[in-house]
């Protein structure tokens, strides 16, 4: 498959582009520093990725970049840089609804508190203590929304560099909800004990950058059971049933 990834030389997408040439996927890099992405892919990589070193803001270039691409992943930015990031996102959406030839299928990076908190109608990003830039990722989600792309978020807690886990684990994956196990009693509580509960679990919502990465090149297919999808991860015991 054609892929292309937006923000190729961060720590997500340098993990898809790598993976993605291992697969033997027709990898394109759309990064601002193309010394950065030759520094981290080795001269053998390379030989295997079309790269575009551009201006992600500018609507020409992502559109031409997007002809006959058969995924987008949307690695670039994050929710700290604020309007920047809200904009950067918006504008390569735009382009992919735009450019005909373009598949449809859409990967952008969350995080976990965009998921749903089961038994009450709350996600974390929303409540008390969160911080206030991750409410960009609500609104790139509500910009998801109004398209009629075959999209999916990406929802992690913290990403890490490497698993340590001393007992075997496998990759537990949710769509819309949040992956760990919740309390029923959690509707009773108010707005700023939920905070708290989520909080003090953050841990088990840890996930490598690896298996993010993974997760979304193994869903690339349109029409698939992530398609207009929120997808949390978390590692679970394989001697455990949860």
């Amino acid at each position: 498959m054609k892929i292309i990834v937006f923000g190729a030389t961060g720590n997500t997408g340098k993990r898809v582009l790598a993976q993605g040439i291992q697969m033997g996927h027709e990898m394109t890099a759309f990064v601002r520093n193309s010394e950065k992405l030759y520094d981290q892919l080795g001269e053998h990589s390379i030989k295997h990725v079309k790269v575009i070193v551009d201006d992600m803001m500018d609507p020409v270039r992502v559109g031409e970049a997007l002809a006959h691409q058969g995924a987008a992943i949307i690695a670039a930015g994050h929710a700290g840089q604020g309007e920047e990031f809200v904009r950067l996102v918006d504008n390569i959406i735009s382009q992919c609804e735009a450019q005909s030839s373009f598949s449809g299928r859409v990967w952008i990076m969350g995080g976990a508190g965009l998921l749903d908190i089961p038994y009450t109608d709350l996600i974390g990003n929303n409540l008390p203590g969160f911080p206030p830039e991750f409410r960009n990722h609500n609104r790139n989600f509500e910009r998801l929304q109004q398209t009629g792309l075959d999209w999916s978020i990406m929802c992690p807690g913290t990403m890490m560099d490497s698993r340590e886990y001393p007992a075997p684990v496998h990759l537990h994956v949710t769509t819309e909800t949040l992956p760990i196990p919740i309390p029923e009693t959690i509707k009773e509580y108010s707005e700023a004990d939920i905070a708290g509960h989520l909080f003090s679990r953050l841990q088990e919502m840890n996930v490598t950058y690896d298996d993010v990465a993974k997760c979304m090149l193994d869903h690339l297919e349109l029409e698939g059971a992530f398609k207009r999808k929120r997808i949390g991860l978390a590692y679970q015991s394989n001697t455990t049933a949860r």
